[in-house]
């Protein structure tokens, strides 16, 4: 009989676990589908408000607060309870996709995409923070596949969402289409999820929330103008990586003083989330430079239509997913993870020199083998990592573990995003002048970068010098990655595999696992 009762009550556990995993997998989608559906209304959000100059903006807005708040999110949520900073973020990120939608200029939807920044900024952290406390680590790579699915979906769909939503309902609902959704997830989160209250004694570190805050934003600055805005060796440049450097030395000297640090250094102790730390950061750099000139390369080489960008990348993300969930079980299972850094790196070094090689010739088949490999790749890094690192940290650091995994995969995006997108774009210039001459450098002298219907109307002395140089710009941009990739291998060498928190072989465990959600 109390065999049945004790069956019962860990099945309406269960569920609801599974309730607010839903809730939790909203949230997670809204964070990520945001700049990809509003990417794609763009062309057409400009033709309407104007402000062509200020395009770049809508979306830096968005990053520099998404990138800035990450650690306050995560540091809040260890003050003061991660139910009411999470409540807050997606508050906040609604807030800021309905001023979005009204806005009547550019300089409101900059103002108004910043706002929604900030809320986005703790939607991620607080996803991965709140798994952190309702599952064991031993447990958490049964939901990694959850995670991967919602990951490959919005990178898939977001496009074509973007596309379909601007085409029949204007580009306003790009931002309004986010309500719903966030009202759903608003109301499962507040009705399911109970998590204890806390109060800190400390107030919050102001000075070194100014600190971090002024750090991120010259860094992703550097990496968002240099080289585009400004050249690398501008005055401007130099004078952000002066700020940016000062702001962040600053901040590491302030947090050894501070009584309640925003990013307590103490975490950096452990060796796996140090290393942990790299590897997102090096898995954030090549994965987003390989969705930027993945569908980039097979529009230009291969003909693809610009419409379906988001499927060229299946591949990549099915192989992903498939290797995400299959990871996840062995590491239920187990308990042993160390394998999958290691087996990530060396496929993840493999798809980016194989991705090197494509050229004018290469066909879809075979460029699709390649993102697989690819996405094998990450697939076994993309989980672990946040895994692994929150399992390395104690409880009352599990928000700054998961918004410092988050923020060092964030800022990899942006310098991998800016330094391949600058190798790329000096390689297609070089051979655009090598080859098609004047003509060649004139096209290409305000962007590297034309779309499907600008390629269609180029002479077709351009038009093949253009696609030779495409393919030299990826291969340039892929050996990189390939060579930056080896830091995953030879740091997945130096894990150390502490055993995972929680374990099913544990069956009289001193605490319930899941006293955190109430049953629906």
């Amino acid at each position: 009989m109390a065999d049945t009762v004790e069956s019962a009550r860990e099945g309406k556990k269960q569920r609801s676990v599974r309730v607010v995993l839903l809730a939790l997998m909203i949230a997670m989608m809204l964070a990520m589908l945001d700049n990809m559906i509003v990417g794609t209304a763009m062309p057409t959000i400009v033709g309407e408000l104007g402000g062509l100059e200020h395009l770049s903006w809508v979306v830096t807005g968005y990053t520099l607060a998404t990138a800035a708040s990450t650690p306050i999110w995560g540091k809040l949520g260890d003050m003061y309870g991660r139910k009411s900073a999470f409540l807050s973020s997606i508050v906040i990120f609604l807030i800021g996709s309905a001023l979005s939608g009204m806005a009547q200029n550019m300089g409101e939807l900059i103002g108004f995409r910043a706002v929604q920044g900030l809320g986005a900024g703790g939607l991620m952290v607080g996803v991965m923070a709140i798994i952190g406390d309702l599952v064991p680590p031993r447990e958490r790579g049964k939901y990694q596949g959850m995670m991967a699915g919602v990951m490959a979906l919005a990178m898939i769909g977001g496009p074509l969402v973007g596309g379909t939503i601007t085409d029949n309902w204007g580009w306003r609902w790009s931002f309004y289409i986010n309500l719903p959704l966030g009202a759903v997830a608003l109301v499962l989160v507040s009705a399911v999820l109970h998590l204890p209250k806390k109060r800190a004694k400390a107030g919050i570190d102001y000075l070194g929330v100014a600190l971090l805050t002024i750090g991120i934003t010259s860094i992703v600055l550097v990496t968002t103008w240099g080289g585009s805005e400004y050249a690398w060796t501008s005055a401007r440049i130099m004078e952000l990586i002066a700020v940016g450097v000062v702001a962040l030395v600053g901040f590491v000297a302030w947090q050894t003083k501070a009584s309640e640090p925003v990013l307590p250094l103490h975490i950096f102790r452990s060796r796996n989330f140090t290393l942990m730390s790299v590897i997102g950061f090096i898995t954030g750099f090549v994965m987003f430079g390989a969705t930027l000139f993945l569908p980039l390369y097979q529009q230009a080489v291969q003909g693809a239509s610009a419409t379906n960008s988001g499927l060229l990348l299946l591949p990549m993300l099915g192989a992903m997913l498939v290797t995400s969930m299959v990871a996840g079980r062995v590491t239920t299972s187990t308990g042993r993870y160390k394998v999958f850094p290691i087996v990530g790196g060396a496929l993840m070094i493999t798809g980016l020199y194989l991705l090197s090689l494509m050229d004018t010739g290469t066909s879809r088949f075979t460029s699709g083998v390649y993102m697989a490999v690819l996405g094998l790749g990450m697939g076994c890094l993309m989980q672990i990592t946040m895994l692994v690192a929150q399992n390395s940290v104690e409880m009352r650091d599990m928000g700054v573990a998961s918004s410092s995994t988050t923020l060092f995969r964030t800022l990899g995006s942006s310098f991998g995003v800016a330094i391949m997108g600058a190798l790329f774009n000096n390689k297609v210039k070089d051979i655009m002048s090598e080859r098609a001459g004047t003509l060649g450098k004139g096209i290409t002298e305000k962007s590297a970068q034309l779309d499907a219907k600008s390629l269609a109307k180029l002479p077709p002395l351009a038009r093949e010098a253009y696609q030779h140089a495409v393919s030299a710009g990826t291969h340039s941009a892929f050996l990189l990655g390939s060579v930056i990739a080896v830091l995953v291998l030879l740091a997945a060498f130096f894990v150390k595999e502490v055993p995972l928190k929680g374990g099913p072989q544990k069956p009289k465990a001193e605490e319930p696992v899941a006293p955190l959600v109430e049953a629906v």
